[in-house]
């Protein structure tokens, strides 16, 4: 067996063990078309006030830029798809913010995960990425034959759907690489573009960002949500899952084994009124480790009023 292959084996199985449900391994290259398509996308200002969005472009596109040395991109997917589900009537909550915040958990993984190989293989210098830094996730997620690019933008796995956080581990060694996925298995369905409420999936699997309910409720940092998007959020207060929840393909999904992912009481059970009624000091203590603290007292505060209002 040559030592790339044996390498990239290791890393797997030392992924899988770490509690990660998938892991694919990718040259470290310049990303043309998709430095292309991002171009276009930002051009079209549909990034709304994400301004980060426009940042370090040339980072963005090429990890050897951003790690200097870079060989290999190990992508790895970690399912939160939740056994439980909310009370009926309750502000909904993406489910991917129910458990602990994902960028301190996954962080410490791909850290222990790079220790471990590390053991087995040799010194590695590496890098983990985890939704905080310009990188493409999905991008190295679909050159590492992890699933193929829903019309709802999100990387789908056709084992398991696409509740999964993606997280990148980039290394100065080479590998043995994985190849894409040759098919789109989406088909003629239109299920996500059908039920967005404010059409914000495209054609051609391009996401306008600006319309999305999730870049109102947790991107958006103004005081005031525009009038024009009034009795078009289905009462979602954080986030959507609307696009994932109406995919054929998450009928498949199964529930995770994250004990840090596992939900916070208030999010499933809490009502309209007891959210109304939650204090800042309460609020921070509730949610001192979830994403929800993302958007603050303040935000979560705006977006209750503004469901509540429609």
């Amino acid at each position: 067996m040559l030592r790339n292959e044996k390498n990239a084996q290791i890393i797997k199985q030392a992924a899988l063990q770490l509690g990660f449900d998938y892991c694919g391994i990718a040259k470290a290259e310049e990303l043309s078309e998709d430095a292309k398509r991002l171009e276009q996308w930002l051009s079209k200002n549909m990034h709304g006030k994400m301004q980060y969005m426009e940042n370090h472009f040339d980072l963005r596109v090429d990890p050897r830029k951003l790690f200097p040395g870079a060989k290999s991109v190990i992508t790895v997917l970690k399912n939160y798809y939740p056994s439980e589900k909310q009370q009926p009537n309750t502000p909904k909550i993406a489910k991917y913010a129910w458990g602990e915040d994902y960028h301190e958990v996954i962080r410490q993984q791909l850290h222990q995960l790079l220790f471990e190989v590390s053991k087995q293989i040799g010194h590695i210098n590496g890098r983990g990425f985890v939704d905080s830094a310009p990188v493409l996730e999905r991008s190295w997620a679909l050159k590492s034959g992890l699933g193929w690019i829903g019309k709802n933008g999100n990387l789908i796995n056709k084992q398991s759907g696409s509740f999964f956080f993606i997280a990148t581990l980039v290394v100065d060694i080479e590998l043995q690489y994985d190849d894409p996925i040759a098919k789109d298995y989406c088909g003629t369905c239109t299920k996500c573009i059908d039920h967005c409420p404010t059409d914000a999936i495209q054609e051609n699997k391009v996401i306008d960002g600006s319309k999305c309910i999730s870049y109102f409720t947790i991107e958006l940092k103004d005081a005031l949500i525009p009038e024009s998007m009034k009795g078009q959020f289905n009462n979602w207060m954080f986030g959507c899952d609307i696009c994932q929840d109406v995919c054929p393909w998450n009928r498949f999904s199964q529930p995770h084994q994250e004990p840090q992912f596992e939900p916070v009481a208030a999010i499933l059970n809490m009502s309209e009124d007891e959210w109304i009624e939650l204090s800042n000091e309460k609020f921070n203590i509730l949610f001192k480790k979830s994403p929800l603290k993302r958007s603050k007292f303040s935000g979560i505060s705006r977006n209750l009023k503004f469901i509540k209002d429609q």
